[in-house]
C-alpha cells in the first residue's frame, strides 16, 4: 500500500451505508470544476456530501463556508486526502484536483475502500492511468470517468446508426477542440525569471503531491498548471479529452492506436507556458483513423471567434465522415450533412450528459461497473490517447513548413496540416521564425501499452513519471 495511507479496506463488494441508506460523499479539489461537484452530488437524492478537501486552505474554507449556509449542513475539511480517506464515514470521493493527482487519488481511495468519480483525463501519464484500472478492479470498486458526453442522448443513437451503413463506411474521425485561451482567456502563463512565493494558504507540498515541487515561475498557481508539463497536459489533455473520447466512441472504443504522429507549436504567445497550443494528431486506426485538431488562438488575429468546421458551427466536438456525408456533433449533438455539402433535417440533438453524476450514484448502489457509462477503463484509453500524442510532439524537431509538408504522406492529415498553416498565417504568426515542432511516428503496442521499433526507447521514457515521495503510485496497487 502507498506510504503514509494504512487503513482498514472495505471488503470486495461490500457495502455498509450511512444513514438512511444515504451514499456519504467526499469532494477532493473544490476550487473550479469542483466546487460545481458540491452542488450536483449534494442536491442528489439519497446522497450527502460530508466533507471537502483542499490544499489550499482559500478554497477550503470557502467552499466549506457557502456549503454550511446554503444546505445548512456541517461539512468536515481536510487538507490531506490522506487524512480524508481514513474517515470510514466516507463511502465514496470526487476529485477535480489537477491532472497529475487524478491516478494517485484513484489507487488510494480503491485501497480504502471507496467509490470514485474521477475528472478527465483520468492520468497524467499512460502507465499510472493502467494503475488507476487495476486498482479499482482489485478493490471492487465503482470509478467513473468525468467525461460527461459518454451519459448524452445524441451520441450513442447517432453512432448506432451510422454504424447500421446509413452513410457508408467511416473514412475518418476528427475530434476538435478549437477553444480561444489567448484572446483574453486563460491561455496566456505570465512568468517571472525567479522563483515568486507560493499564494498564502496553500500547502505547497500537498498541492504538488506526485509532481516535482519546483519553484513556482508563473504569477497564477491555478489553472496554468494545464501549460507546464510536470503538471499539465495541455488542452489536448484539459479540454480536448471530452473530444478525444467522442472520437475513441465513435470508432467502436478501441484500445490504444497501433501508431500516432503529432505536430504544432506554442505559437504567437513567447510566455512561460510549454505545451502546444496549436496541435494536430494523427491516429492511425484501421481501416479509418482518427485525427485530433487543438487551436487556441482564434480564427484570426484581434478576433475573438473561434473556426469551425466547415459550415457546421463544430468547433469543440466531433465529425465522423462516412462514405455519403458526415455528422457533425458539439456538445448538444448535431446534424447529418448528406453529400458532404446539405444538412438534412436527420439530426441527433439531446443532453449535454447532464446525467452524468447520476449514472455514477446510480452504479454505486448496483455495484455493477457495467451500469457505468465511462468506466475507468474507457476513460483509461482515451486519456492514454491524448498521452500518445503529446509523446510524440515532445520527440519533435523543429522544421520549415516545406520540411514539415514533406513528411506527411496521409491525405486526410495533410488536409489537417494545410488548414493549420492557414490558420496561422491569419494569426499573423510568422512560420519563418516559429518553426513547426514536427513530431515522429510511433509505434505502439495496445496490449502492452509500451511503445515498440524505432524511438521507442525515447518514447518510453514518457509512458510514467518519476514520483515525490511519499506520493507515489505503487507498482502493485
Amino acid at each position: 500500500m502507498a506510504a503514509g495511507v494504512a487503513m482498514t479496506l472495505a471488503a470486495p463488494g461490500s457495502r455498509v451505508l450511512g444513514a438512511n441508506n444515504d451514499i456519504r460523499i467526499g469532494i477532493v479539489g473544490v476550487g473550479g470544476q469542483g466546487s460545481g461537484h458540491i452542488g450536483y452530488f449534494n442536491e442528489k437524492k439519497g446522497v450527502r456530501v460530508v466533507a471537502l478537501c483542499d490544499a489550499d486552505q482559500n478554497h477550503l474554507q470557502s467552499q466549506a463556508k457557502n456549503f454550511e449556509k446554503k444546505y445548512n449542513q456541517k461539512v468536515e475539511q481536510y487538507a490531506d486526502v490522506r487524512k480524508l480517506l481514513e474517515n470510514k464515514n466516507i463511502d465514496a470521493i470526487t476529485s477535480a484536483t489537477p491532472n497529475f493527482w487524478h491516478a494517485l487519488v484513484t489507487v488510494w481511495a480503491c485501497q480504502a475502500g471507496k467509490d470514485v468519480y474521477i475528472e478527465k483525463p483520468v492520468s497524467h501519464n499512460i502507465w499510472e492511468g493502467r494503475k488507476a484500472v487495476e486498482a479499482a478492479r482489485k478493490y471492487n470498486r465503482i470509478v467513473q470517468t468525468g467525461t460527461q458526453k459518454r451519459s448524452s442522448e445524441a451520441h450513442p443513437a447517432a453512432y448506432e446508426w451510422m454504424r447500421q451503413g446509413n452513410l457508408g463506411a467511416i473514412k475518418w474521425v476528427r475530434s476538435l477542440c478549437y477553444k480561444a485561451r489567448y484572446e483574453g482567456t486563460n491561455g496566456f502563463v505570465e512568468g517571472t525569471n525567479g522563483p515568486i512565493p507560493v499564494p498564502p494558504g496553500v500547502d505547497y507540498n500537498l498541492w504538488c503531491g506526485p509532481a516535482d515541487m519546483e519553484p513556482l515561475r508563473r504569477k497564477e498557481l491555478h489553472y496554468h498548471w494545464h501549460w507546464v508539463w510536470n503538471t499539465g497536459n495541455g488542452d489536448l489533455g484539459n479540454q480536448g479529452i471530452h473530444e478525444m473520447d467522442l472520437g475513441r466512441w465513435a470508432l467502436g472504443d478501441p484500445k490504444l492506436a497501433p501508431r500516432v504522429m503529432s505536430f504544432g507549436g506554442r505559437f504567437r504567445v513567447n510566455d512561460a507556458g510549454e505545451t502546444a497550443n496549436t496541435q494536430i494528431v494523427f491516429f492511425d486506426y484501421k481501416p479509418a483513423p482518427l485525427i485530433f485538431e487543438v487551436r487556441g488562438l482564434a480564427r484570426k488575429k484581434g478576433d475573438k471567434a473561434m473556426d469551425v468546421w466547415r459550415r457546421t458551427g463544430t468547433n469543440i466536438g466531433v465529425v465522423v465522415q462516412c462514405e455519403n456525408g458526415y455528422w457533425a456533433a458539439g456538445d448538444g449533438g448535431g446534424y447529418v450533412w448528406e453529400n458532404n455539402d446539405q444538412r438534412t433535417d436527420k439530426r441527433f440533438i439531446g443532453g449535454g450528459g447532464g446525467g452524468h453524476h447520476q449514472n455514477f450514484i446510480d452504479a454505486v448502489r448496483s455495484r455493477k461497473v457495467s451500469d457505468l457509462n465511462a468506466d475507468i477503463e474507457k476513460g483509461h484509453f482515451s486519456s492514454a490517447l491524448c498521452h500518445m500524442g503529446n509523446i510524440s510532439y515532445r520527440l519533435g524537431k523543429k522544421m520549415s513548413v516545406s520540411e514539415a509538408r514533406s513528411a506527411i504522406e496521409n491525405e486526410y492529415l495533410l488536409d489537417s496540416f494545410d488548414r493549420m498553416i492557414e490558420h496561422l498565417k491569419v494569426n499573423e504568426v510568422d512560420l519563418e521564425k516559429e518553426l513547426i515542432t514536427m513530431g515522429p511516428m510511433l509505434t505502439m503496442d495496445p496490449e502492452q501499452e509500451k511503445f515498440v521499433g524505432e524511438g521507442s526507447d525515447w518514447a518510453n521514457m514518457y509512458l510514467k513519471r518519476n514520483y515525490r515521495e511519499p506520493f507515489v503510485v505503487p507498482d502493485k496497487v
